[in-house]
């Protein structure tokens, strides 16, 4: 996938960040892989820059756990474990229990009306088996819930957060078995905040990351055997 790797220059920011930017979009999206190395010379290639800005990112990367230095072997993408997913999604549960809850007093019909375009096109994008497409319509389903809340500091939160996410949820949509699930939950999703049930709301969105935690901490166990 090497031809993947495209820097988006920015005449506002340093090309330091913009090469971090790029080689974590790429870490985060899958097409740098768990495990792979990151040799300077062969990123600088592709990416059309010198080493320097690649030596750069990758510290930046290591800062953030994307990255870990390997003895006698130099930087590599850092491996999925079950402890970083738990810690993740503990704090998505937490934040998004919240988001339903105000979701449900607040989101308006113009909100549900969204939500279910929403699940029309990530019912589509199952149908054409893009994974990277089904995690953005699925990031764009949950992205209606956060800005019905109206609550700018919370939708600042969890868009931190999704970037972080984006891993593992990738990791989770590559499973064809959870695609239905994952329609299903939806849906009882969107049932929840029409009815402004806000204890059913908060268990069923638990529940739907409960789901995901299980099913990626299984492939991790797979791995690993």
């Amino acid at each position: 996938m090497e031809d993947q790797l495209i820097v988006n220059m920015n005449e506002y920011l340093p090309l330091r960040d913009v090469v971090f930017q790029t080689l974590r979009q790429a870490i985060l999206k899958g097409e740098l892989k768990p495990g792979e190395r990151l040799m300077e010379i062969k990123l600088a290639k592709r990416l059309g820059v010198s080493r320097t800005p690649i030596r750069e990112a990758i510290r930046m990367l290591e800062l953030e756990g994307l990255v870990v230095m390997i003895p006698r072997r130099g930087a590599a993408v850092a491996k999925i474990t079950k402890k970083d997913l738990e810690d993740v999604l503990e704090v998505r549960c937490a934040l998004e229990e919240l988001a339903v809850s105000l979701a449900c007093e607040r989101i308006n019909e113009d909100g549900i009306l969204k939500l279910e375009d929403a699940l029309s096109e990530f019912e589509l994008a199952i149908q054409h088996g893009d994974v990277t497409s089904l995690a953005e319509k699925d990031v764009a389903f949950h992205d209606i819930i956060f800005e019905s809340t109206g609550n700018a500091r919370l939708i600042q939160l969890l868009n931190n957060l999704r970037e972080q996410m984006y891993r593992y949820r990738l990791e989770y949509l590559k499973d064809n078995r959870s695609h239905d699930k994952l329609v299903l939950e939806h849906r009882i999703i969107i049932e929840t905040l029409m009815n402004r049930d806000v204890l059913n709301a908060q268990k069923r969105i638990r529940e739907h990351i409960y789901n995901q935690v299980m099913n990626v901490s299984q492939q991790i166990d797979s791995e690993e055997e």
